[in-house]
């Protein structure tokens, strides 16, 4: 089946289709569609759904369509849906201007951030997953197949932050990898191979997930 994927984000298409490698997947870019929804959603799943509902708009085809982000638990969750825009403490939900803030910032922002709240011994840590620097990356999936059939799923990957961008470790993965550490497994997620983060990863988990729907999707239509 032909999927459409509504992002621009190629690492995102890559990962996905490894998982779903029995469907063609299709980003807007690879046809020339100008795609670019305004993410004005107040969670990972209502930024999902809109971009899903404005690619389904244009090309009437099933989309696939995912918001995700890292969330401190130290900082209350920031940046979360805010993950691609962030600007440090001054632009947690980003800059005024639009412009993006480079990643390897974003990465020492994050930590500098995550020192600061911990410092000043406001934040109450003992019920935190992974001890005071705990974290989670969140994915919220959504199928459209049209207004009436819509599939959602969501899920995470549990880790911390690092203390220091000196730590920061590997090369794979993308975004915020370099500076998640994963306890269970002694490294970050920028330091797992393909295969190992598709298999443990919040996006991996949601797109294994969203296949089966997509499965029984058909089984279905073929009845």
């Amino acid at each position: 089946m032909k999927i459409y994927l509504a992002t621009g984000n190629l690492n995102k298409k890559r990962e996905m289709s490894q998982i779903l490698s029995e469907h063609t997947i299709v980003i807007p870019k690879d046809e020339g569609i100008a795609f670019d929804p305004v993410e004005d959603g107040k969670t990972f799943y209502e930024n999902s759904l809109i971009k899903a509902k404005a690619l389904y708009d244009i090309v009437h085809c099933p989309v696939l369509a995912d918001d995700s982000g890292i969330c401190a638990d130290a900082l209350g969750g920031i940046p979360g849906i805010y993950s691609s825009r962030y600007g440090g403490p001054d632009y947690p939900q980003g800059k005024p201007d639009g412009s993006k803030t480079p990643q390897k910032e974003q990465n020492k922002f994050l930590i500098s951030q995550i020192n600061d709240a911990l410092a000043s011994g406001k934040v109450d840590t003992s019920k935190f997953l992974n001890g005071p620097r705990s974290a989670h990356y969140t994915c919220a999936m959504v199928l459209y197949l049209g207004p009436d059939r819509v599939f959602i799923c969501q899920e995470t990957m549990e880790g911390r932050i690092i203390s220091s961008i000196d730590e920061a470790r590997g090369d794979g993965g993308f975004g915020y990898d370099p500076i998640f550490f994963l306890p269970q497994y002694n490294c970050t997620a920028a330091e797992l191979s393909a295969d190992e983060k598709n298999a443990i990863s919040h996006r991996g988990k949601a797109t294994r997930a969203m296949l089966k729907i997509i499965e029984e999707v058909l089984k279905n239509e073929k009845k």
